[in-house]
């Protein structure tokens, strides 16, 4: 049976069965088909069906389409359809609980959010209650289209979509696209997606709540409104290249990381002299060990020597020894927040990484539900995790605990992120793998016995001078939960060297000890560290400010906007100071240490510091800590039901709104200057600012004869921070260095780091080199070992093949295109085959993408998830609809002449392909040079 013969059958069955799925022509099914759903049946690609079993009658219908591949299948007519319609907002999701409910529930993915307020006019009716008009997105007209089509053929729908305002709201979307009554549609709620759970909420379904659809509307509109107000108000007051925005939650955010920033940079480091007593005594075994006693600081090292010059000739002897008790108790069950605190400190995860895993784990059934802030674990849960602890390490390790929690805006009824089932102690996936065994240990734990210290003091008297040394130690008595899980370190970190430090050997009182060596080491004080993503997420959680499902996107949203960036910063060496008292005898010795070396790290850049200046000086409430967790309050109380959300939004921007106008008239340019001092040649002002590009510093004046010079700041450097040596040094490159194979080498400082130009070639300086120092002699090593790493590694097709290694990790290049290498190859030892196999792939790859290219135009006709689209340059645009408003399929796209692309790209973006006009250079009034002053350094 061919597929044009199955065609022929299917228009031939009763017409109410057949009209409906065959809207596409027949050569246009014979495409989509690509299998069969019966397992029985032989797989077909576009072609006829390979000897199918005789007699099946099989019905095309786009109902079976899969969505994120564009597959379609036939399906016997004799098969029941599912009599409900279940839809969750991911694949994922939606496959492990089809497998849970059965054929009587067909279960369906939303793919997230299915409609977005509009983009014009701010998407929000301001004279009429702030109600906001929402538009279905291009990308999402084909789910929804689906769905449609499913909610009508199904007897019921049921909304499954996530737990949170978030989820609550999606649900309510829902209802609107596809016509369903909220008041009635059946919305179930879980924490797990085991088969108990799952079949739990099934058997109890409520209705969608309309407050917590409110909560999570209200705080859209208020976003909306904050940064479609402030962002224009940026627009003006500012010149940069790209436009600038401004948000709620991120604008305190950034506030945070700009004050940390400041507070350093504003810190002076004052050093003391810590005394440390080195004793050697027997301990049980009869083994010498030395063990340390500290005395009290010294603030001068003038103090520091006299107090060792007061202990020559003395005596030791132990005064007092007091033996306590001592418990540590476990940490509560993990939030959102805990659990990225914990990730970021373990594993060095981001924000965003552990967010991506959880929900992974959490879709695939292995975890409970990933955001949020509860510390409450089931009673089921409690009960298996007593089961397990008394299984694997006895009774005694087993203390049931229920943790409250200190945030009174959490909500009890939800759980802490906790594994699903306590037995399954780790996963298969590798990627998730890792964050899995963290939150099964750390669940664990919280349900296990303290642990049980006996802590040793003992005081120990100096006979010369009356002054007391302490020594302290720590001995572990029963491990209780430290069995599975320590907080902030894991059990490899902790070597036996700490451990035995810990430990104090036997002492008695009235006992002489001999003392081996006594220092005073010189220790500076420190600033409050930056913030990574975590202890940033632990300090909004403390000031109450956004919720579980906030954090991840706040923090990513400021570095996209490019107000942050996450960096390592490199330690500089400091001396200092040791003396030493040994066998009566006083020595000083000077020593250096790495200080200041941070990793991952977030930095504010000079354009998040000026605007963070800027919006703190004319919207105080805005960046005000306290204002922002009011408002978060009040999000809650709208979801409460205590609080009616369009009264929430007037109460807030009708004096938002003055402000903003206000700022509009009156306030003055964002200049974002600080003065360095005056140029020792040409006896112009030195200004460091913002430029349209960024960061830089100015030599002279607009209003000057001359053209002001400017150079950019490098990475490391800041307007608030940069000095005047600094700034000086910055205009002395580009620097020519002279000749190398009859080509000019020069170094100079660009957008990524310091390089060497090789006449067209650009070769990155290595981390730590000063293009200032660079000479020639290096410059050519530099070019040399390029060269060599650029050799081709293969030919492919007569064409070279190149390898190196890019932000994205390892590549090979061949004729102009970048290969990624993936993990399961050797990349040091690529051979010709492993070349052809990538090549291959990739080409194969690139052809399926484009339906037309025009390479010099940098425009291109491409395959797109939802459909054909276009690419212009590095921006994705719609393709345009035919004459009958229809859309065109990939056929038809493959059609379109180049100029009518153009017009669809012109409709998107205005005088994308005109050029602009050159600005008459505006005439200057000839003002007198003035003489070359002596160089002068502003403070």
């Amino acid at each position: 049976m061919t597929a044009p013969s199955l065609i022929g059958q299917a228009r031939s069955l009763p017409k109410k069965l057949a009209n409906p799925p065959f809207r596409q022509p027949p050569n246009l099914l014979c495409q989509l088909i690509i299998s069969l759903i019966d397992p029985n049946q032989p797989y077909l690609i576009s072609g006829p069906i390979l000897d199918p079993t005789p007699g099946t009658n099989l019905l095309f219908s786009p109902l079976y389409t899969k969505l994120a591949r564009q597959q379609a299948y036939f399906k016997p007519l004799n098969q029941r359809m599912a009599k409900n319609l279940l839809i969750v907002e991911s694949p994922a999701k939606a496959k492990t609980i089809e497998k849970i409910l059965g054929s009587d529930f067909e279960v369906k993915s939303c793919y997230g959010h299915i409609r977005d307020l509009e983009k014009d006019d701010m998407g929000i009716d301001l004279k009429n209650n702030y109600q906001p008009r929402y538009i279905i997105p291009d990308d999402k007209e084909r789910v929804v289209r689906e769905l449609r089509t499913l909610a009508k053929k199904s007897d019921e729908v049921w909304l499954a979509t996530d737990e949170d305002r978030e989820g609550e709201a999606i649900s309510w979307h829902l209802c609107e696209v596809l016509g369903l009554d909220p008041r009635n549609t059946k919305r179930i709620v879980f924490h797990e997606i085991t088969k108990p759970a799952i079949r739990k909420a099934v058997d109890n379904p409520r209705t969608v709540d309309m407050n917590l659809v409110n909560a999570q509307q209200a705080r859209r509109v208020l976003d909306r409104i904050v940064g479609f107000e402030l962002s224009p108000v940026l627009w003006r007051k500012m010149s940069m290249k790209n436009n600038l925005s401004a948000g709620r939650v991120q604008s305190v955010a950034v506030r945070l990381i700009a004050e940390r920033e400041r507070e350093i940079n504003a810190f002076t480091a004052t050093s003391t002299f810590k005394i440390e007593a080195l004793f050697t005594h027997n301990d049980v075994t009869g083994k010498a060990v030395t063990f340390a006693a500290e005395g009290k600081k010294y603030s001068g090292a003038d103090d520091a020597e006299n107090f060792l010059k007061s202990c020559v000739g003395a005596d030791y002897k132990v005064t007092d020894i007091q033996v306590k008790p001592a418990r540590k108790s476990p940490a509560a069950p993990f939030t959102t927040s805990t659990l990225q605190q914990e990730a970021s400190r373990k594993f060095g995860y981001s924000v965003s990484r552990t967010m991506q895993l959880a929900q992974k784990l959490y879709e695939s059934g292995k975890i409970t539900y990933m955001r949020t802030d509860s510390v409450n674990l089931s009673d089921t849960a409690m009960g298996d995790a007593r089961n397990q602890i008394i299984s694997q390490y006895g009774e005694r390790y087993h203390q049931p605990r229920k943790y409250k929690n200190k945030n009174e805006s959490a909500q009890e009824a939800h759980e802490a992120i906790r594994p699903t089932y306590m037995d399954n102690h780790d996963v298969d996936d590798p990627e998730t793998r890792k964050l899995y065994e963290l939150i099964w240990k750390r669940t664990m734990a919280s349900q296990m016995a303290d642990a049980e210290l006996e802590r040793t003091i003992a005081k120990i008297n100096i006979s010369t001078n009356r002054e007391e040394l302490t020594a302290s130690g720590e001995v572990l008595k029963f491990d209780g939960f430290l069995k599975v899980y320590r907080e902030d370190r894991d059990e490899e970190d902790i070597n036996d060297d700490e451990q035995a430090e810990g430990m104090l050997p036997p002492l008695t009182v009235n006992q002489q000890l001999p003392l081996k060596e006594m220092k005073a080491i010189e220790r500076f004080s420190r600033p409050s560290p930056r913030y990574t993503e975590a202890s940033l997420v632990k300090k909004l959680e403390e000031l109450g400010i956004g919720r579980p499902s906030t954090y991840a996107p706040t923090i990513s949203t400021i570095q996209k906007r490019g107000y942050v960036e996450k960096r390592d910063k490199e330690g500089v060496k400091r001396e200092y100071r040791i003396f030493s008292l040994v066998k009566d005898n006083i020595t000083k010795i000077t020593e250096s240490e790495n200080t200041g070396a941070e990793k991952s790290k977030l930095f504010p850049s000079d354009l998040g510091l000026v605007v963070t200046d800027f919006l703190k000086q004319y919207f105080d409430d805005i960046m005000d800590y306290g204002f922002t967790a009011r408002i978060e309050n009040e999000f809650d109380e709208v979801a409460a039901g205590k609080l009616k959300w369009n009264n929430m939004i007037d109460q807030f921007y009708v004096p938002f709104k003055k402000e903003v106008d206000d700022t509009i008239v009156n306030a003055e340019r964002i200049k974002g200057e600080r003065e360095l001092g005056v140029d020792p040649e040409s006896g112009k002002k030195i200004v460091a600012r913002m430029g349209r590009f960024g960061p830089m510093v100015q030599i002279g004046d607009v209003n000057d004869e001359e053209k002001p010079r400017f150079a950019s700041l490098k990475r490391d450097q800041s307007i608030e921070t940069i000095s005047y040596e600094e700034a000086l040094d910055l205009f002395k490159l580009p620097r020519t260095l002279g000749n190398y194979e009859d080509q000019e080498v020069a170094v100079n400082v660009g957008r990524f780091g310091p390089y060497v130009k090789f006449g067209e070639q650009f070769i990155s300086i290595p981390r730590g080199e000063d293009p200032l120092e660079v000479t020639l002699e290096r410059a050519i090593e530099l070019i040399n070992e390029k060269q060599q790493a650029d050799a081709p590694i293969a030919m492919y097709e007569g064409k070279g093949v190149t390898k190196g290694k890019g932000r994205f990790g390892p590549f090979i290049k061949w004729n102009e295109m970048f290969i990624n290498v993936p993990r399961r190859y050797d990349f040091d030892n690529l051979s010709q085959s492993d070349i052809g196999e990538l090549i291959g792939a990739k080409v194969e790859k690139e052809a399926n993408r484009y339906i037309q290219h025009w390479p010099d135009e940098k425009i291109s006709i491409e395959n797109g998830r939802w459909g054909p689209l276009i690419k212009f340059g590095k921006k994705m645009l719609k393709l345009g609809k035919k004459a009958d408003d229809s859309k065109y399929t990939a056929e038809e796209a493959a059609t379109i002449p180049l100029e009518e692309v153009k017009k669809m790209i012109e409709a998107q973006v205005p005088n994308a392909f005109s050029k602009p006009a050159k600005k008459a250079a505006a005439k200057k009034t000839a003002t007198k040079k003035a003489a070359p002053k002596k160089s002068a350094k502003k403070k």
